[in-house]
């Protein structure tokens, strides 16, 4: 039986920045794209956004109210979730294993404004067997219980799971439970480590 693969998203096969939301974002609010973004990466509104614990409007009004956000959800929502930018190296390696017949999975800490840009904006997103994304099931990486979503989902324990990720954290969970892991620092050494595992 051959292995599956398991693929975060961000900064695996998509980029994102921030900064570029924030800068939009501030100029229909009250404070500064350099405030805005510590605030997204400080506050737990965007946590309980990816969590599941806020719906898309729930975290429209906390953050919203949190930063004088004048425009409407729509408009928000635009600005928010273009962010993002392919990693064209890792995606040809995708296509690749795909070729190659192996079954492939994305597990991504992410929200509901994030996926519907991805899957309307990347064609390759939509060239996986399943997804496990923290917001459908109310954890986040590297909480052990999405593990286990992930295992359910592809019927698959220990070593014939290979979990690719850019953060030591989340691969660490992914080890103890006997995944077969490789920490993502760039598509060369990826590349490496899939033919190392004769993947490719």
């Amino acid at each position: 039986m051959q292995p599956v693969l398991i693929f975060d998203l961000g900064k695996v096969l998509v980029d994102f920045d921030y900064t570029i939301a924030a800068r939009k974002i501030a100029a229909r609010s009250t404070k500064s794209p350099t405030d805005l973004h510590a605030f997204l990466g400080s506050s737990p509104i965007l946590l309980d956004y990816e969590s599941g614990q806020l719906t898309r409007r729930q975290f429209f009004d906390a953050l919203g109210q949190a930063i004088g956000f004048r425009g409407d959800l729509e408009e928000f929502g635009s600005y928010f979730a273009d962010i993002f930018t392919e990693i064209p190296g890792t995606i040809a390696l995708h296509a690749e294993l795909r070729r190659r017949g192996l079954k492939t999975y994305i597990f991504s800490n992410t929200n509901d404004l994030a996926i519907e840009h991805v899957r309307r904006n990347f064609p390759f997103f939509n060239d996986f067997d399943g997804y496990i994304l923290s917001y459908e099931v109310g954890g986040l990486k590297p909480q052990p219980e999405i593990y286990a979503a992930m295992e359910t989902l592809t019927r698959r324990r220990g070593a014939d799971l290979i979990y690719l990720d850019d953060r030591p954290e989340n691969i660490a969970t992914g080890v103890a439970r006997g995944w077969r892991a490789i920490l993502h620092e760039s598509p060369e050494k990826t590349r490496q480590a899939l033919k190392a595992l004769e993947l490719l």
